[in-house]
C-alpha cells in the first residue's frame, strides 16, 4: 500500500536507514560485556555511518510550486489531487492520535482505526493516480474496491447496535478519545468534500468518496 509519494518516500528512507517506528536507530552501540568491547563497536558504528551514504528525503523538485502525480504529471500544488492527499494525509494524522487515546482507554475499536489508516494509505495512491493521465499499468496497481467499503458498513452496523437510540445532537467532548475521534470526524467531512471534486470530474475512483462517507458516517 502506498500514500503521496512524499510518505513513499519518507518510509523507504526509513526502512533503508534501520529507524524504527519511534524514530530511533535499533543498531546496539555498546556491548554488554566489560573492558574495551563496547569502544570498539562505537568506532565500528561511527566508521560504518561515514562511509554510508542515505538518500535524502527532500527533493527541491518542488521548489517552483508544483509536485508530481504517479502518473508523472506535474501539477501545481495547489490543484484538487494534492489538496485530496492533504486532507487524507490530516486525516490520518488525526485518525492515529485518536487511536493512541483509544489505546489507552482500552476501547475495542483501536485495531479498526488502524485498517482505517491502512485504507487511506490506499486511497492517497488512488487519488495520486490522476485517471485522465492513468495508464493501466498504474490503475492495476491503485485501484480502490468496493471490499473495503463494505466492511467499514459492517463494522458502522455492529456499533450501531450498541448505541441507544439518537435523540439529540451530540457536543462533541466525551473524553479525550471521543473527543479526538469527533476531530477525526470532522477533518473526514473536508477530505470527502474535497475529493468530490475530483470525482466529478471522474479523476479518483468512485469507491473513494463512497469510503470517506461511511468514515465520517
Amino acid at each position: 500500500m502506498a500514500a503521496s509519494m512524499r510518505q513513499v518516500l519518507r518510509s523507504l528512507v526509513a526502512l533503508r536507514c534501520g529507524v524504527t517506528a519511534w524514530g530511533c536507530s535499533g543498531r546496539r552501540l555498546y556491548s554488554s560485556g566489560t573492558g574495551g568491547g563496547g569502544r570498539e563497536v562505537e568506532e565500528s558504528s561511527q566508521r560504518e555511518t561515514k562511509t554510508k551514504t542515505f538518500p535524502k528525503i527532500y527533493t527541491k523538485t518542488g521548489d517552483k510550486g508544483y509536485s508530481s502525480t504517479y502518473t508523472g504529471e506535474r501539477r501545481p500544488k495547489d490543484d484538487l489531487v494534492f489538496e485530496a492527499l492533504g486532507a487524507t494525509d490530516e486525516l490520518s494524522s488525526a485518525l492515529g492520535l485518536a487511536r493512541e487515546f483509544c489505546l489507552d482507554a482500552s476501547l475495542q475499536c483501536v485495531s479498526q482505526l488502524e485498517k482505517i489508516q491502512c485504507m487511506l494509505q490506499d486511497i492517497g495512491s488512488n487519488i495520486a493516480t490522476p485517471l485522465s493521465s492513468a495508464r493501466d499499468s498504474h490503475k492495476v496497481r491503485t485501484t480502490f474496491s468496493a471490499d473495503p467499503v463494505q466492511e467499514l458498513e459492517r463494522w458502522i452496523d455492529e456499533y450501531t447496535l450498541q448505541l441507544p437510540p439518537l435523540a439529540s445532537f451530540i457536543l462533541p467532548s466525551g473524553g479525550k478519545a471521543s473527543a479526538s475521534l469527533h476531530v477525526a470526524r470532522a477533518v473526514c467531512r473536508r477530505a470527502e468534500r474535497v475529493t468530490f471534486k475530483l470525482l466529478q470530474l471522474e479523476e479518483a475512483d468512485p469507491n473513494v468518496g463512497k469510503y470517506l462517507n461511511r468514515t465520517c458516517s
